[in-house]
């Protein structure tokens, strides 16, 4: 047993051995009179039956004796008795009993002993009587174990003597008699005497145990952890802790005898517990008290009496008023943007499950709103996070001036916004708040100085018409979200069946192209890359196309978009580069092939190990292999995207600018050493015809290019007048219909080897 725990053990055998030692005190005290009557008339008895043939003076002082000593021990005992418990109990030594038990049985035995011998049979069988009823006398001694037997054990003794020394003349039959008359007595006391012992010993074990909880409940009190409480049958008050009294503001006497429910302010929840007459745990409840609103936890168990009666309660209480201030500011917390001081995502759904019930129990429709902030992103890249998390903030308060108290306003995480609309009755009303929080998110912020200026789309839900669960409303607004970015932003739309239809092929959509790679359906198609100069054929733009079983061959403008959302654009990706790569194999090592990169693919750190694979497999020389990107790539991960493109770059590779001019962002990263060409976008090369201002702009590209040492390349020529007019203005390469559409690998290996052909010829 661990050291510290050995005191608290001393304690309470300590505290346990003083209960048995009252005990002991208190029963002895119980037996005294009896004991006191028995010794005193068996005394009598003795003294008449040797009156006729004893000395009178002798019996007279030994009664005398006898009384006084037994006068005297009554008095003792009663005295222990009533002081057992009280501090002002003496502690006495453990054989003090035995030696007065000793005592007493030897001055009672004294005179029948000595005088034994002098007395015909008829007295002595009164006297060896008497002592025998003595012996049984030494019950009233069970109490103390050792002073019993010490008593038994002297009288025995005495008696054993009486007859050794003073009647050799004895009837046998008689002294077998009164043997086994004393040893079944002393057998039988000795059994009792233990079992009272025992019965005292568990006795003190419960008090010491009574005790210990006695002084753990007072500590629990006088700490302030808590505070204790006992009703009656009729649940009125029979105790309760001052510290509960001080609570409520009234005094014991004004709680005592007093329904408890009632006390508390008539709680029912108290009085239905209480009626049920069953232990309960962790019952919470508000009070009213002088110091204004607390609550309290109370718990309690039955009490039930020996005869399984139910008598009441008692329990214990405690004040929880700043644990639930502590739990309410940690919910507060956890549904809250810390950015915005907005119910966050989890307690929107929350705000719309609530909202959606009430519309379903009273048949007046909800809304959920769902906003996602346009032109955003390039926010944080131009003018970093702080003025971002700005502009964020300043549009929380404009949606929530805006909505006022007819909604809730929450953020969902980034750009995202939503708003719960409690009654959604007239349509006409949500799009008058959607066209003013639109308008309101449009006018500019200025933050240090700096205007900045984004947009927001709208996708709206009405609850139950469109869903009837949470997850079912906000997929449906977030499907008219997804439109209204479609239709050009800085609109609001409406969830309709239509957009069901839309969200159901594209579902089906995306489940086929899963199983489009593996099925076989995907090809590549190679558009011929012509040197301006000569018009040799220099390469190839690899684009896939999907050959659907059923649908036909699927345009890339409608399952690229979805490989981007989903995901598979990486599995694509990575299919596109390895058949570009084994296409090139085939072909004379002058005759590069061109592939398109996604913004997501550059995201993914792997990328450079994939082309770098693809190339081995192959054994194709990396300046052969041309990964084309958009502008789009340094919208969002700009960084990130750069170092993949560097990375690629080291491999030997070219990368490629596709559709230059159209975007805002390139000339930025003009300057990083990545880029070895630039494509210009076909609308250039169509409007150079009939608009000098396009053919500056491509004179400018085409002088931006050569001051960073690229390659031009002009897509989308058409015509002759397009070729020399590209060729004029300096650009490097052709790329359009005028040399060729796309066409399929073998027509491709056809174009290149018959050029080689006649190379050879």
């Amino acid at each position: 047993m661990p050291e510290a725990e050995l005191p608290c053990d001393d304690g309470n055998d300590r505290l346990r051995e003083a209960h048995l030692k009252n005990g002991q005190a208190e029963t002895t005290a119980l037996f005294a009179p009896y004991f006191a009557l028995a010794g005193l008339s068996a005394a009598l008895l003795v003294a008449w039956s040797m009156a006729e043939h004893g000395r009178i003076a002798h019996i007279v002082l030994w009664l005398a004796a006898v009384s006084a000593i037994y006068w005297w021990r009554y008095r003792k005992a009663i005295e222990a008795g009533t002081s057992a418990g009280s501090r002002s109990a003496r502690a006495q030594s453990e054989w003090r009993p035995v030696l007065e038990a000793v005592g007493l049985a030897a001055i009672w035995s004294s005179l029948p002993v000595y005088a034994f011998a002098n007395h015909p049979a008829g007295v002595q069988v009164v006297i060896a009587g008497a002592m025998g009823a003595l012996i049984i006398a030494a019950i009233a001694l069970s109490a103390v174990p050792a002073a019993s037997m010490a008593w038994i054990s002297t009288m025995t003794l005495a008696l054993c003597v009486a007859y050794w020394f003073g009647s050799p003349s004895i009837d046998p039959a008689l002294a077998i008699t009164i043997i086994g008359f004393a040893a079944i007595a002393i057998v039988g006391v000795a059994r009792l005497t233990r079992w009272t012992y025992a019965q005292l010993r568990d006795m003190a074990k419960v008090r010491t145990q009574a005790e210990s909880v006695r002084l753990l409940l007072r500590e629990y009190e006088h700490r302030g952890v808590g505070w204790l409480w006992q009703v009656d049958h009729e649940n009125r008050v029979v105790y309760i802790s001052s510290r509960m009294t001080s609570l409520l503001g009234r005094s014991t006497s004004q709680l005592i005898g007093h329904s408890l429910p009632a006390s508390l302010g008539g709680n029912s929840a108290l009085g239905r517990t209480l009626l049920a007459r069953q232990p309960f745990a962790n019952l919470e409840m508000e009070l009213r008290t002088r110091r204004g609103a607390r609550w309290i936890s109370l718990a309690g168990d039955p009490i039930i009496d020996m005869a399984g009666q139910f008598q009441g309660f008692r329990g214990v209480g405690s004040d929880i008023t700043e644990v639930r201030k502590t739990q309410e500011r940690l919910t507060n917390l956890a549904n809250m943007d810390v950015l915005s001081g907005l119910p966050n995502r989890g307690r929107v759904r929350q705000l719309l499950g609530e909202a959606l019930s009430t519309a379903q129990a009273t048949n007046v429709p909800c809304a959920i709103m769902f906003l996602d902030l346009d032109g955003f992103k390039p926010v944080n890249d131009t003018f970093g996070h702080p003025k971002g998390d700005a502009v964020l903030k300043g549009v929380a308060q404009r949606l929530v001036k805006e909505v006022g108290a007819s909604g809730h306003v929450g953020r969902m995480g980034g750009d995202e916004f939503a708003i719960v609309i409690r009654d959604a009755q007239g349509r006409k009303t949500i799009e008058n708040l959607a066209a003013r929080l639109i308008e309101s998110v449009a006018r500019p912020y200025h933050i240090d100085k700096v205007e900045i200026r984004i947009g927001v789309s709208i996708g709206c839900a009405y609850g139950p018409i469109d869903g009837q669960s949470v997850d079912d409303l906000i997929q449906k607004a977030d499907m008219a979200l997804y439109q209204a970015k479609g239709q050009g932003r800085g609109t609001c739309c409406y969830f309709n069946d239509d957009m069901r239809s839309v969200a159901e092929h594209k579902l089906k959509l995306e489940q086929d192209l899963s199983n489009a790679i593996s099925a076989g359906q995907l090809r590549l198609l190679y558009q011929p890359l012509i040197n301006a100069s000569d018009q040799a054929l220099v390469g190839f733009e690899a684009l896939i196309r999907w050959h659907h079983p059923t649908r036909g061959i699927v345009p890339p403008n409608d399952f690229i978009p979805l490989a981007e959302e989903t995901g598979l654009i990486m599995q694509l990706g990575d299919w596109v580069i390895q058949e570009a790569c084994r296409a090139a194999s085939t072909w004379p090592e002058h005759i590069s092939v061109a592939v398109n990169l996604s913004a997501r693919q550059l995201v993914m750190p792997a990328l450079p190990a994939t082309v770098s694979a693809a190339l081995s497999k192959y054994r194709v020389q990396a300046n052969r292999l041309e990964l084309e990107v958009t502008e789009t790539v340094f919208l969002d991960d700009s960084e990130g995207s750069l170092d993949v493109l560097k990375r690629l770059r080291g491999l030997g590779v070219g990368i490629a600018l596709d559709d230059f001019g159209t975007g805002y962002s390139s000339l930025g990263y003009l300057n990083k050493a990545v880029f070895h060409k630039l494509k210009i976008d076909g609308s250039f090369v169509r409007e150079a015809a009939t608009n000098k201002e396009t053919v500056a702009i491509i004179q400018s590209i085409v002088q931006l290019a050569k001051s960073f040492r690229m390659t031009i390349t002009a897509e989308g020529v058409e015509t002759a007048d397009d070729f020399t007019r590209m060729r004029d203005l300096g650009c490097n390469q052709i790329q359009g219909y005028l040399f060729g559409r796309p066409m399929d690998f073998d027509r491709a290996s056809e174009l290149v080897h018959g050029i080689q052909s006649k190379m050879t010829a």
